[in-house]
């Protein structure tokens, strides 16, 4: 069911701790942790604690707690000293989806080019 821990969810395991993570902050509705292949200098990963989908998914139910993963991210970005960054929700595998939980990528360090590839 939506919004409950899925058995098969990776993403589902770091926010229980079953899978250890580098975490970067913990709130009571998210978790934001190192990603395994950054893309840049800083790649964070800002996952509501709630299991949905994709960020569609998450904000047609829960909108307060899509809101608190965006929130999340600007803290993400000041902790880490980011004067600029960027924030990415891939949603589907045609768009790079690879983790079908809702999440967000914060991304900075460096340059980052418009379009993006």
């Amino acid at each position: 069911m939506a919004g409950e821990p899925q058995a098969d969810c990776l993403f589902c395991k770091i926010a229980t701790g079953e899978v250890p993570a580098t975490l970067v902050r913990e709130t009571e509705t998210t978790v934001a942790f190192r990603d395994i292949n950054p893309q840049a200098p800083t790649h964070v990963l800002v996952i509501p604690r709630v299991h949905y989908r994709d960020a569609a998914a998450l904000a047609a139910a829960e909108p307060q707690i899509a809101a608190d993963m965006l929130r999340e991210t600007a803290e993400v970005a000041a902790e880490e000293k980011l004067e600029s960054y960027r924030v990415v929700f891939n949603t589907g595998s045609g768009a790079g989806q690879t983790v079908f939980h809702a999440h967000a990528h914060v991304l900075g360090g460096r340059g980052l080019q418009w379009p993006p590839g």
